[in-house]
């Protein structure tokens, strides 16, 4: 499902949706291949994710409303892109905040940081 140099799929499984959404929050419209290379790029090669993981997640948000497609002719190409439906907009901000908070409660059930109580 993705290659990973340092996370086990399982940890990222979960995160997936989080990921592209935030990407295309970020960047408007991308193509698929665009935001695995970015992701790739900004993990510093930690996170590869593969189309046969990639696709279906895309597919997954476009039907749950939160991504719209558009196609463009680039020669004799074709190329798909995505981006936030209005809804989708709303939804990667839930989402990042609870990734957030789920990361801090991990933290602390590891104790990977002082407990503040």
């Amino acid at each position: 499902m993705y290659i990973c140099i340092m996370y086990s799929s399982e940890l990222l499984k979960g995160s997936l949706k989080t990921i592209v959404m935030q990407q295309l929050k970020e960047h408007g419209k991308m193509y698929g291949y665009e935001i695995t290379q970015r992701v790739k790029e900004l993990s510093k090669e930690k996170i590869l994710i593969t189309e046969g993981a990639l696709y279906p997640a895309l597919h997954a948000l476009e039907a749950e409303g939160y991504l719209t497609t558009e196609t463009e002719f680039i020669g004799k190409r074709v190329r798909k892109y995505y981006s936030l439906t209005p809804s989708g907009q709303t939804k990667v901000l839930e989402k990042i905040n609870e990734f957030a908070e789920f990361m801090s409660t991990m933290k602390l059930i590891l104790q990977l940081q002082p407990n503040s109580n």
